[in-house]
């Protein structure tokens, strides 16, 4: 069962979401789309792989980054938003900032993508009330810089959706429609691998798709697949070269029920998605039958 959110492509299965870094230092792609027409261009074959949203992204949040400007993180995405907007695309901003949120809805974008659920701008709620877009909330405990120290928890998946219910329910105080909020567990975001939080996060999506919101999985080469996939010495895989084990991730989560995968590498993980819908519609059927 899929869940339809107002403005965005409802193509009756897990969307896809594709990631574009216009940055030097993301973890994942090392500053490849860094220059704005190779972002453009990357956006645009993005969606020609099965895209369904392109989420453009101007600040690393990487572990251990540093805030770029206000100013230097409009400068690198309004352009790109606004160039794939004009072809159509369905265009996420993924920033914390509020300034940058309405700037790029100005600019085209149908979305705002907040890895800090409101936490890191408390301006960003009603900018995001009074643009009417969608907003994903993620799961946060603090800036790249000091996460990992507040990845302290004695149930994960319980206080992380708690977390979340109480993000949600400040946020539409602030006048956010709930209808439009999508939740995200935050993979890799004050999560440490070595404690196993992200597959436990994973292993019990049902308990964040009873929030009753919309969820939004971004697994897509962070440090716990590279964990998993270590060399022999323990030498950690290389997230690009994580990408068969996001593939099973997105197939799993989509059979579970996800909102939406967030990926870099896209043609596989929408094959993957349509994978699961098949596989589903068939179960359905023969539950019917």
């Amino acid at each position: 069962m899929t869940t339809s959110i107002t403005g965005l492509p409802s193509p009756g299965r897990c969307l896809v979401m594709g990631v574009v870094n216009v940055t030097p230092d993301s973890f994942s792609d090392g500053g490849a789309w860094f220059d704005q027409r190779t972002a453009i261009r990357h956006g645009l074959d993005l969606v020609r792989e099965g895209a369904d949203i392109v989420d453009v992204g101007g600040e690393s949040t990487r572990p251990g980054a540093q805030r770029v400007s206000l100013h230097e993180e409009l400068r690198r995405v309004v352009p790109v938003i606004e160039a794939l907007a004009a072809e159509g695309v369905p265009v996420s901003v993924d920033t914390m900032r509020a300034e940058v949120a309405e700037a790029a809805v100005a600019s085209g974008a149908r979305l705002v993508n907040d890895v800090s659920g409101g936490l890191a701008d408390p301006a960003m709620p009603r900018v995001v009330a009074k643009a009417a877009v969608p907003y994903v909330v993620m799961h946060w405990r603090g800036h790249s810089h000091d996460m990992d120290t507040r990845a302290v928890y004695a149930d994960v998946v319980g206080e992380v959706t708690d977390e979340l219910r109480a993000r949600i329910g400040a946020i539409v105080r602030e006048g956010v429609d709930p209808a439009r909020l999508i939740v995200d567990p935050g993979l890799g975001f004050a999560k440490r691998p070595e404690d196993n939080h992200n597959w436990t996060l994973l292993a019990h999506l049902d308990a964040l798709i009873d929030l009753g919101h919309p969820v939004l999985v971004a697994a897509s080469r962070k440090r716990f697949l590279g964990r998993l996939l270590a060399a022999p010495d323990g030498t950690p895989r290389p997230f690009a070269e994580s990408d068969d084990a996001t593939v099973a991730i997105t197939a799993l989560a989509a059979a579970a029920g996800a909102w939406c995968v967030r990926v870099h590498n896209v043609r596989p993980n929408a094959d993957a998605v349509r994978a699961a819908a098949a596989w589903g519609a068939a179960a359905a059927r023969t539950e019917d039958s």
